[in-house]
């Protein structure tokens, strides 16, 4: 069942397909898709209709005059083609005319390297899309073709038209208005959760953290903007979500949680759950409410054992610091803590890899029956970030550090989970590539998607994967570089180069 918190448009004269490349229930948990979509859905003269990969609708393509696609992994290039396909759309642009939609797309994958993409897509959102988005509606209105369309379009902000546009600056969101669920649905991922989102971005910039970077600077909405939120999401459930990257910087976080604990203290019913903690932000009363909104676990992030590669990651904090904010967890009503981390970093050292035994040897000792889990991935470099040029360690290296992870804490009976390193090896394949990708792709989706359908792509096309898997030199022209964002490439390298000094990544 679906509830909609919005006055919805049933009528229009443009038909617009809002795609989601994965699961109709992922695409209820996207906050911003949604957001995009209640948007189209109270636009005069639009007919909007969500599409997901589960969804299809029984539609006459020919009646489509334009369909959109949010993209924030790297992977959802697969749906994005599976959606187009079922619909017999073409997926290069240079195959579609006039008589196919317009096809666009944005978010976050799209946001930091549009390139390996810029041959489906007849133009690409870079950025915060909230406020050109009402915009793009309009322009689509006029009813023109798309040559006409585009020519519109290329005079927006933020808007990347392929083999045309030569810069882009990035959007970037004042946040005046808040952005929350505008549709309750037990069929969502949070079942009949109301998410909002109190922060965006990040101001710790940790070194490898795309997401950290391409949302500079840190926002955030105002207290009573926040308030009267959460109560319209009360109003319709009692499950209530605060999003953000670094939701703790909020200059007014504990007045919010103070808020929604003397709310759960009267007697209301309030399941809560944040998108993250940050260890140096835990609190005694931040678990307590947690505990009393009917949390029973939480995550925190240390990427790293050794206090030593964590400041040279700009993840500035101490082991001191872990030891207490576990402590805290467990004092205060929580039954366990998940722990994410990573391997793989530039400048790792196997000493590196066996303090993460020697942390949890001693996180387990202090901390007796409580649950301990430890999530680890592989390192990925990506785009307008200071490690945007270093190479990505190899594959078998990758595997024994997992292997000797994986069986020292077995010994512990601490629970681990890795991300598989072949498909992040894929991962860095198609965040740091160019449109000469692009054949690849088509090509992947076409054989099924899995590791052998790369194996075998990467011998037909004879891609030169050395770039994007090696790392690049900073005075070469990146693939993404056309992006104007906040931060400039003179300061990502001269951050580069303050870390190079300790670093195997490449020389100038």
């Amino acid at each position: 069942m679906e509830k909609f918190l919005y006055n919805r448009n049933n009528s229009g004269y443009i038909n617009l397909l809002m795609g989601f490349p994965a699961p109709k229930s992922f695409a209820l948990s996207s906050l911003g898709y949604m957001w995009l979509y209640k948007l189209s859905d109270t636009t005069d003269g639009i007919n909007s209709r969500m599409v997901c990969k589960d969804t299809y609708a029984d539609i006459d393509i020919n009646k489509i005059n334009a369909i959109s696609f949010s993209m924030s992994f790297d992977f959802d290039f697969m749906g994005v083609f599976e959606i187009l396909d079922k619909y017999k759309i073409p997926l290069p642009s240079k195959e579609r005319g006039d008589s196919f939609p317009l096809i666009f797309a944005g978010g976050p994958v799209i946001t930091t390297n549009p390139e390996p993409y810029k041959q489906i897509f007849d133009f690409m959102v870079i950025g915060d899309g909230e406020s050109v988005f009402p915009k793009i509606l309009e322009i689509l209105k006029m009813d023109v073709d798309k040559t006409q369309t585009l020519e519109h379009l290329s005079k927006l902000e933020g808007i990347y038209i392929p083999y045309k546009t030569k810069t882009v600056k990035k959007l970037t969101e004042r946040l005046n208005n808040i952005i929350y669920t505008p549709v309750i649905s037990d069929e969502s991922y949070f079942k009949n959760t109301f998410i909002i989102e109190i922060a965006r971005g990040c101001m710790n910039r940790c070194a490898f953290c795309t997401a950290s970077y391409i949302n500079l600077p840190f926002r955030s909405y105002g207290y009573d903007k926040i308030i009267e939120a959460i109560g319209t999401g009360l109003q319709h459930t009692n499950k209530i979500a605060l999003l953000g990257a670094q939701i703790s910087a909020h200059p007014d976080f504990n007045k919010v949680m103070e808020y929604l604990r003397n709310k759960i203290e009267a007697g209301n019913n309030i399941e809560l759950s944040l998108s993250s903690l940050r260890v140096d932000g835990i609190t005694p009363g931040l678990v307590q409410t947690l505990v009393l909104g009917g949390q029973k676990t939480t995550t925190i992030a240390i990427e790293a054992a050794s206090e030593r590669l964590r400041k040279f990651i700009n993840k500035n904090i101490s082991e001191k610091q872990i030891f207490e904010a576990v402590k805290i967890i467990k004092e205060n009503g929580l039954k366990g803590v998940k722990i994410y981390a990573m391997i793989g970093l530039p400048n790792e050292t196997d000493e590196d890899i066996h303090e993460f035994i020697l942390l949890a040897e001693r996180l387990k000792k202090e901390n007796p029956k409580f649950e301990l889990t430890f999530s680890f991935s592989s390192f990925v470099p990506k785009p307008h970030t200071p490690f945007q040029y270093c190479p990505r360690e190899d594959t078998n290296t990758l595997e024994k550090k997992q292997k000797y992870l994986q069986k020292s804490l077995a010994k512990l009976g601490i629970e681990s989970k890795f991300s598989s390193i072949k498909w992040d090896y894929i991962q860095t394949l198609l965040s740091r590539s160019g449109e000469e990708i692009t054949p690849l792709l088509i090509d992947v989706y076409k054989n099924g998607g899995k590791l052998g359908a790369y194996k075998q792509a990467l011998k037909k096309f004879k891609i030169n994967t050395e770039p994007a898997i090696s790392g690049y030199k900073t005075n070469e022209t990146l693939p993404w570089e056309f992006i104007e964002f906040g931060t400039s490439k003179d300061m990502i390298n001269s951050e580069f180069r303050r870390l190079n000094k300790f670093t195997d990544c490449k020389e100038l």
